[in-house]
């Protein structure tokens, strides 16, 4: 069991600010692994540079996290209000309007009593645009909001049209008059079935589309928009929002160690939701080849069907290369029987089959070779930083859109085509992965993700794009602690 404050920031080789007084930034999560994730090493770069920061969980048990190191990040557990409620047997609407009454509450006391007891109290919130009203509660209380995007530039700005009435829904941008608009230009490249779930089919999911629209209802009142993404991958909606937006970049938020290393200790990402079989993982990897061994998963959040299931096992066995396949404990039944026998046994053995890994660590492996992806934003940005290779397989949500830019812009990844029934084939699995493996097709993937890396890691680095934005975001924080 976790204590109910823990530390979390890695030493740094940079020289920290030292403002003349102590300058202290709250940042609100959202209980989501992929979005825990992101806001977390953004604290810590926050951290890195002087700021102290405290880090807030909603949850309601803390036996569920996984605490991987320790620095001087302070997290603290707020309570999101299920202590004693059966959130399963609530429906969606239901748990997302008791979570937002807990959470705020909770926020609130927490910020009156924080404020009442340090003589440099925080003055800034920054909150996860999916829970705007924690800006409302920040200005209440006299603070500061910096919204921040888990999302990319193209799908918040998708979500905005949708909020501001400029888009048809699900597919059309429209101007005042009605008119069908075709910019930002690059949002050409999206198809009907490119648009993330919740827009595309605005019936299927209308609690979670009110939450997703819902983040730009408020956004006016906050003095920062902060999106993990870097400017060079996005440049075009980048400009574009910039425009009209005061927006930062400030992604990838990824540990320091796989990218600009001047993070000593940030070696992962800290809280984890699911406990990860790292030694299991990393012993088989160094048993196999450079670049033989295809990465699978599909986060910590998508659900496959049974019949998907028996095809994307059907095609890892058949294809010609490894594979370590990251299947949860909650869609482990859904295997086809004796799969597992049939792999073969210790390090020969074609597959390895985990409930969780570090996926970090393991798509900087030399044996891998390509990532077969769902497409996660947090996913996304990790194969593009690491110069991984790209098989999409989209689910919902954002990813039909990520998996657009990763094939048609970016260029780092090859697509899967569902059939009639929309599943995706045994053949269609083990072809894609082929050519990305050893076809000329793949060659070219893997020299645009190389490139990506590259970009990636300038990005962050000391004088990158991201990097100013961070150091331009403190300036503005320590201008309001004089």
């Amino acid at each position: 069991m976790l204590s109910s404050r823990e530390r979390i920031s890695p030493n740094s080789k940079q020289p920290k600010m030292h403002p003349a007084k102590e300058v202290h930034v709250l940042v609100l999560a959202h209980p989501v692994q992929g979005h825990i994730n992101p806001m977390l090493q953004f604290s810590k770069r926050l951290a890195s540079k002087g700021l102290k920061v405290t880090f807030l969980i909603p949850i309601s048990t803390k036996k569920s996290l996984n605490l991987v190191n320790a620095s001087s990040i302070q997290v603290e557990y707020i309570s999101d209000g299920f202590d004693n409620i059966e959130a399963d047997k609530l429906s969606i609407d239901e748990y997302l309007e008791h979570f937002r009454l807990s959470v705020s509450q909770s926020l609130s006391d927490f910020i009156q009593k924080h404020q009442s007891c340090l003589e440099n109290p925080a003055k800034v919130l920054v909150y996860d645009s999916f829970d705007r009203w924690a800006l409302d509660v920040a200005i209440e209380h006299g603070m500061h909001g910096a919204s921040f995007f888990t999302q990319s530039c193209v799908v918040a700005w998708i979500y905005y049209s949708g909020q501001q009435g400029t888009m048809k829904l699900p597919l059309e941008v429209v101007d005042g008059q009605g008119h069908v608009l075709s910019d930002p230009p690059v949002m050409s490249v999206l198809g009907p079935n490119d648009f993330p779930s919740f827009v595309a089919d605005v019936h299927k999911y209308p609690a979670i589309l009110k939450i997703v629209l819902g983040q730009f209802s408020n956004f006016h009142k906050a003095k920062w928009l902060l999106f993990n993404t870097f400017t060079e991958l996005e440049s075009e909606l980048v400009d574009w929002m910039g425009n009209q937006w005061s927006l930062m970049t400030v992604g990838p938020t990824i540990p320091s160690m796989y990218m600009d290393k001047r993070l000593e200790d940030d070696t992962d990402y800290g809280l984890s939701l699911f406990k990860p079989e790292a030694e299991a993982c990393l012993q088989w990897l160094d048993s196999k080849p450079p670049r033989s061994t295809v990465y699978v998963s599909f986060g910590s959040l998508a659900s496959l069907g049974e019949d998907q299931m028996e095809e994307l096992a059907s095609g890892l066995r058949s294809m010609k290369s490894h594979f370590l396949w990251v299947v949860r404990e909650s869609e482990e039944k859904k295997l086809p029987r004796n799969f597992m026998q049939e792999l073969g046994l210790d390090d020969d053995k074609k597959g390895l089959v985990v409930k969780w890994c570090n996926q970090l660590q393991v798509l900087s492996h030399g044996s891998i070779g390509c990532f077969m992806t769902h497409c996660g934003w947090n996913s996304t940005l990790e194969a593009l930083s690491l110069g991984v290779p790209m098989v999409v397989m989209p689910q919902w949500t954002d990813q039909p859109t990520n998996a657009k830019f990763i094939v048609e812009v970016w260029k780092a990844g090859l697509r899967v085509r569902a059939n009639e029934r929309g599943v995706v084939t045994g053949e269609e699995i083990e072809s894609c992965v082929n050519e990305i493996m050893d076809g000329e097709r793949g060659k070219e993937v893997r020299e645009s993700s190389l490139r990506w890396k590259e970009i990636a890691k300038r990005a962050v680095d000391e004088g990158g794009s991201s990097d100013k934005n961070i150091q331009e975001f403190i300036s503005n924080v320590v201008d309001l602690c004089p």
